[in-house]
């Protein structure tokens, strides 16, 4: 659901089933930068190097980047991400320790100020969702993969 038609609120829901994929456990934001470009490195090699894959991929990476910096900043300790393929997408899940905080797309904020990640992803994904499990806090979108 993407575009006009994607909702902007996260609902409560757990994430459809995926293949395994690439794991991460992430102790502070520095690390992105290592953890993006071993991302990026692996889509490319399951991509077919078109420019819309390309672009594709970008989305994920972004998404990724977004959910696990929110984590990292917000989740209260115990971040793990990971990103795994289905038939059609990728699946980006980002668990935190923040499991009574659900995601907080910024509500009447100025845009300078940040907080609109929620809603760029809520807008690029097919499916974006949150829910409990484990005693942690699952937030998770579904970005195409062609």
């Amino acid at each position: 659901m993407t575009g006009e038609g994607a909702s902007l609120a996260w609902p409560s829901s757990p994430p459809p089933p995926a293949e395994a994929g690439w794991q991460w456990a992430l102790n502070g934001v520095a690390e992105l930068p290592r953890v993006r470009a071993q991302l990026r490195r692996g889509l490319a090699e399951e991509s077919d190097g078109s420019p819309q894959a390309a672009e594709l991929d970008e989305a994920v990476v972004l998404a990724f980047d977004e959910m696990a910096s929110n984590a990292l900043r917000h989740g209260g300790g115990g971040v793990h991400a990971q990103v795994r393929r289905t038939p059609r997408a990728w699946l980006v899940e980002v668990r935190d320790s923040a499991v009574q905080r659900p995601p907080q797309p910024a509500v009447g904020r100025d845009p300078s100020q940040g907080g609109l990640g929620l809603y760029l992803i809520a807008e690029m994904a097919d499916a974006h969702g949150w829910h409990s499990t484990d005693g942690q806090k699952s937030v998770w979108a579904l970005l195409p993969r062609r």
